[in-house]
Order: C-alpha cells, then sequence, then structure tokens
C-alpha cells in the first residue's frame, strides 16, 4: 500500500492520501481498513487507495514497485517477502511497511526490530520459528504420518530455503520422511499432487506463501480429492476444507500494518518504529474435514485449539 501526499482527518484543502496495496493479497483488506480507521484514515473520506496486485506473477512486483515510484507515493505496503523486497530494492526514501514471514534483519530490511534505522518497519509473523512447532501437531493430529509432502514456492526463493532449512532438524526430530514439491502456478499445483498421488505421502505440509493461501480452494479442493491431509499456516486455508493451520492472524498482521501506515503519513518516521512481532497463534481445525479423512483429533489437541470448524 502507498499514499501520494497526506492530510490527517479534518485537515481541509490538503491533497487527499492515494495509499495502494504491493502484495497479493487473501481477504487481508478488512484488517488493513480497521488498522487505517484507527490511526484516522477512512476510505473515501480522507483517504483513496488504490490496490496493485502481482497475481502470483512475483516477477512482476518490481515493475509494480516502480510504477509506485514514479507516481511519488507517500508509504507503500507489502504483503509478502517478495513484494518487500522488490519495493526496498526500488526505494531507500519512500517510507515501506512489511508484512513478512520471517525476521526482517538477515534480509537486510532494516538494521535491528527495535531501531530498524531505514525506510522500512512492519510486522513479523515469526512463521519461520514455527515450522517444527506446525510439525510436530501435524504428527499429534496424524500420528501414522510416516511421509510428508512438503509443498513450498520456487518464486519466493528466500521463503522456500528458509522453510526446508527450518524443516530439516524438525523432521529428524521426529523420524519422517519429506519429499518436497514445487508449484509457482496453478497448473503446478495440479502437477505436484499428481506426485503426490503416485507416492501416496500421509500428510501435506504448505509452506508459508501468499500464492498458496490465494489458491486455497484449489489446494483443499485437491487434498480433499485425493484424501491427503492438509496442514498450513495460514487459518483461511482451513476455513475452506483444509484439515489444520497453526500461526499467526493474518488479518490482525493487516490491521496492525494498517496503523502503521496511518502513522506515517502523520509524519512518524519508519525508523522510529519498532518492527512488532506476533506473539499470539492461532490453532485451528476443522473437524469436519478430519471426520472425511477418518481422522479422530485427539482430546489434547481439541483443548488447546483456539477454533474447531464444524
Amino acid at each position: 500500500m502507498a499514499a501520494r501526499g497526506s492530510r490527517t482527518a479534518g485537515d481541509a484543502g490538503d491533497r487527499v492520501s492515494k495509499p495502494y496495496i504491493l502484495c497479493d493479497a487473501f481477504g487481508t483488506l478488512r484488517g488493513l481498513h480497521q488498522g487505517l480507521k484507527e490511526a484516522g484514515y477512512i476510505e473515501g473520506e480522507n483517504v483513496a487507495i488504490e490496490y496493485r496486485w502481482a497475481e502470483g506473477k512475483y516477477d512482476r512486483l518490481p515493475t509494480l514497485a516502480l510504477e509506485l515510484l514514479r507516481r511519488q507515493v507517500s508509504v507503500i505496503v507489502t504483503g509478502a517477502n517478495a513484494a518487500t523486497l522488490a519495493a526496498k530494492a526500488a526505494t531507500t526514501t519512500i517510507p515501506i511497511v512489511f508484512i513478512l514471514g520471517e525476521d526482517p534483519v538477515p534480509l537486510g530490511l532494516v538494521a535491528s526490530l527495535a531501531r530498524p534505522g531505514g525506510n522500512a518497519t512492519g510486522i513479523n509473523f515469526v512463521s519461520g520459528e514455527l515450522v517444527a512447532k506446525r510439525l510436530e501437531l501435524l504428527r499429534e493430529l496424524v500420528p501414522a504420518a510416516a511421509r510428508v509432502a512438503v509443498l513450498v514456492n520456487p518464486a519466493d526463493a528466500t521463503a522456500t530455503e528458509t522453510t526446508l532449512r527450518d524443516l530439516e532438524p524438525a523432521v529428524r526430530a521426529i523420524g519422517l520422511k519429506i519429499q518436497v514439491l514445487k508449484a509457482s502456478t496453478n497448473q503446478e499445483i495440479h502437477a505436484a499432487f499428481a506426485d503426490m498421488v503416485r507416492e501416496r505421502p500421509e500428510a501435506l505440509f504448505l509452506g508459508s506463501d501468499p500464492f498458496f493461501t490465494n489458491r486455497r480452494v484449489q489446494l483443499a479442493t485437491l487434498s480433499a480429492r485425493h484424501a491427503i491431509p492438509l496442514v498450513a499456516q495460514a487459518r483461511e486455508i482451513v476455513e475452506v476444507g483444509g484439515l489444520m493451520s497453526y500461526g499467526a492472524n493474518i488479518a490482525d498482521g493487516f490491521r496492525q500494518a494498517g496503523v502503521y501506515a496511518g502513522r506515517i503519513l502523520k509524519g512518524a518516521k519508519p525508523a522510529d518504529l519498532p518492527v512488532m512481532q506476533s506473539s499470539k497463534f492461532e490453532l485451528v481445525i476443522n473437524a469436519e474435514t478430519a471426520k472425511v479423512l477418518g481422522i479422530t483429533i485427539p482430546p489434547g489437541l481439541l483443548a488447546i485449539a483456539d477454533e474447531v470448524i464444524e
């Protein structure tokens, strides 16, 4: 999201801010709008929002970022690793508010979490650190699983590398065998499932990537068709039929990003806004999907689940 010009609510005569989204979003706009509202900005009243979507084609992101620069925007909000890196490569002056799944320091986006020091700040979902925990929950829900397919998006090399790196020690500790599959298009998702049908893994572990959340219906439909339990980070995938998710609430992350964008429009500097880290994580289980798959949800998981979809 980016804004051209700025004004706080009630300042007559100034140019209306024009925020832009530079990402692939998936039902998160309500959270973004809520955050902007909390900061004093309401779309159509004192802020105009335009949206730019990569539509899963990450190679389009640098072009979208340069387009925003030509518009002389005031702030950019990004919703994926690839989008954030594209925006950061395009500008060192326009403020960037990111929503990331991993530590932004090793990516070179900020100097430190407490003092970003540059033109970028935002929210870290710490999804990479949750890979091992998600795998443990999968094993608890599907104890018979010995072979697990892992689907990652090669278009985001950073996220793929992080997922596989964090999976390796967790897999060794639990004693699982994994089959790594890659998909960055709808057709490649179908091809990945064709491989799974041949290899017959007992579960599918989905890498954290906005493209997969955008394709949640396709993924949930294919996993149900081929009776492959699907475990993911995003609850949105479970809401449409995936088996289980564990991770931060993405919509709330966009709400926090909206608050930060509003503060920047009012004059705050990204360098002075600490990177926020998610501290509350949701365990969501689809009981109907479990029933269809013949999976009995352990009482222990039911007791700690934040939501059970019937």
